[in-house]
């Protein structure tokens, strides 16, 4: 109970930092309409070019469909995508890990500003990570094709490949977890393998304590979330005996927008948190507000 305490602590210090800087909000609602207009925008031109029918006729989507699907020639005549729409496809996919990358980049640049003292802007998160296109289009490329070869295994390899993915996908997520840092403070940082290694380094020298303040991070949602809805069954509880059947309508609409709020704002104190432990770890600062002891408790460093 004692390593769940600490990581509770340590939230309510990341949850202070967002505090402090509400800008840190707006970052993953940038990152989310960046990707989804340049979506949109790339998937304009296969949806929406003339085919000699009205867009809103079904002989124009019917034209479209064929143009993208094809039936495979084994038996069923399963409905696959054609050639060109596979690798149009993986051309968005690379588009939207690369805002996705880029964006990120910004985020991180201002959270690791912010655990320093200086105050958020989106503008500066932005120019930076302009200056490391290079490194983000590198691993984008790398962090894309990884994906890519996992997803082959698992559709390949039936329910052993699906094993095997699930297991390389968890190692892949755990080595890269500071990646997103790495780029951000590290100079030199333009090989994506480069990139990998130095994220995993880190994370290796802290093994062990490393992640208890991820788990912490869900427990605490946990009982949030155990807490929320003892809150709901009593708000229930209260509109039968009252006879007022609204009251349950206007309390789950409630509840659903606070847990939406909350899981929100957690999630960016995840984020904080990760900058504040790259930081110890990789650089020996202790960001505010946290304390030399707080970080020392929840990281423990292998000796070499």
């Amino acid at each position: 109970m004692n390593k769940f305490k600490r990581s509770w602590l340590l939230m309510k210090s990341s949850l202070s930092v967002v505090g402090r800087n509400k800008l840190l909000l707006v970052f993953p609602i940038v990152i989310f309409i960046c990707t989804v207009t340049i979506i949109l925008f790339f998937l304009a031109p296969p949806v929406l070019r003339p085919t000699g029918y009205g867009y809103a006729s079904a002989e124009h989507w019917q034209a479209i469909s064929h143009s993208l699907f094809k039936e495979s020639g084994g038996q069923g005549g399963q409905v696959i995508f054609s050639p060109g729409a596979m690798a149009y496809l993986a051309f968005l996919y690379f588009v939207a890990m690369f805002i996705a990358t880029f964006c990120n980049v910004a985020f991180y640049h201002e959270i690791l500003a912010a655990l320093t003292g200086q105050s958020v802007s989106i503008g500066r998160g932005l120019k930076f990570a302009a200056t490391k296109i290079k490194p983000i289009l590198m691993w984008t490329l790398f962090a894309g094709l990884v994906g890519l070869i996992i997803k082959a295994i698992e559709q390949r390899l039936s329910w052993v490949g699906q094993i095997i993915g699930k297991l390389i996908g968890v190692a892949w997520s755990v080595a890269a977890v500071f990646a997103i840092p790495v780029i951000v403070r590290d100079e030199q940082s333009v090989n994506p393998i480069g990139v990998l290694r130095k994220s995993a380094g880190v994370l290796k020298r802290t093994w062990g304590e490393a992640l208890i303040g991820y788990v912490g991070l869900s427990f605490a949602n946990v009982l949030i979330l155990i807490g929320s809805i003892l809150w709901l069954a009593g708000a229930t509880a209260v509109s039968i005996w009252l006879h007022n059947y609204w009251m349950i309508a206007f309390a789950v609409v409630g509840w659903l927008c606070a847990l939406f709020a909350w899981g929100y704002v957690t999630s960016v104190a995840g984020q904080v948190y990760r900058g504040a432990l790259y930081l110890y770890a990789a650089e020996g600062v202790i960001p505010a507000p946290y304390n030399q002891e707080m970080l020392n408790q929840a990281w423990k460093f292998k000796k070499s």
